[in-house]
């Protein structure tokens, strides 16, 4: 792994639900805002489907807030939401057309998704279908807000997007050093308060995310590190 390029201003962070970037990426967030980098966060669902026993309607509200008070922690006040369905989000022309007008309102150096692997490592559990839907459609989407001749209606297009940055790939081949926020990282995935209790066990987030930080650290050369796949747009 090398170490991730910071020669940018902007970053979109593109995830399925609330609570997906705060496993593990929102330390490197934290690292990019302290710096003064613009990170903006775009959530394809309000994570309604994600409580078990609480009712769409009620848990959508809930975990909205928790996600803008999460992204506040880490220096992130600009969260938009895109009202797919949980649970059922597809890939497609409507999730392309909408990310393609995300990426042309916000104007993105870089851009960032969670992994669309088929499974969590090599013998894990399979990753949400929702996750792998919209992982995909953030590559497209980079390069589809990019041309003029695609989705008109969503906005002028924007300048190109340099690389897509995918964390949590099963093959990484970047690292980002978060030893000096894991601290800010913890704290944002604790303001996840609905979602964590709903999960039904133990879970405790600074055990969780030092654990795997720390494992990625030892290749990367530090006390803890984030890794990520990148994927050049041009």
């Amino acid at each position: 792994m090398q170490p991730m390029p910071e020669d940018w201003e902007r970053a979109v962070a593109v995830v399925a639900h609330p609570d997906d970037l705060e496993y593990g990426a929102a330390s490197a967030v934290a690292r990019w805002t302290r710096q003064g980098k613009k990170v903006s966060y775009v959530l394809a669902t309000r994570g309604e489907a994600g409580i078990a026993g609480m009712a769409p309607a009620e848990t959508a509200p809930l975990r909205v807030e928790e996600e803008q008070r999460s992204a506040a922690v880490v220096g992130v006040r600009d969260v938009a939401f895109l009202d797919h369905q949980d649970g059922l989000v597809e890939y497609g022309i409507p999730l392309r057309r909408d990310l393609a007008a995300a990426f042309r309102r916000l104007r993105p150096d870089v851009v960032l998704t969670s992994s669309f692997d088929l499974t969590w490592g090599e013998e894990g559990p399979v990753n949400h279908a929702d996750h792998r839907a919209v992982g995909l459609a953030v590559l497209d989407a980079c390069r589809d807000a990019t041309n003029e001749w695609v989705f008109p209606e969503a906005g002028p297009v924007c300048p190109a997007i340099a690389a897509a940055y995918v964390f949590a790939s099963g093959e990484p081949t970047h690292f980002v050093d978060v030893t000096e926020t894991i601290g800010l990282g913890v704290a944002s995935l604790r303001e996840h308060r609905a979602y964590i209790e709903g999960l039904g066990r133990e879970f405790d987030p600074d055990e969780f995310l030092r654990s795997m930080a720390g494992y990625v650290g030892l290749g990367a050369g530090c006390e803890y590190a984030v890794s990520m796949h990148r994927y050049p747009m041009s």
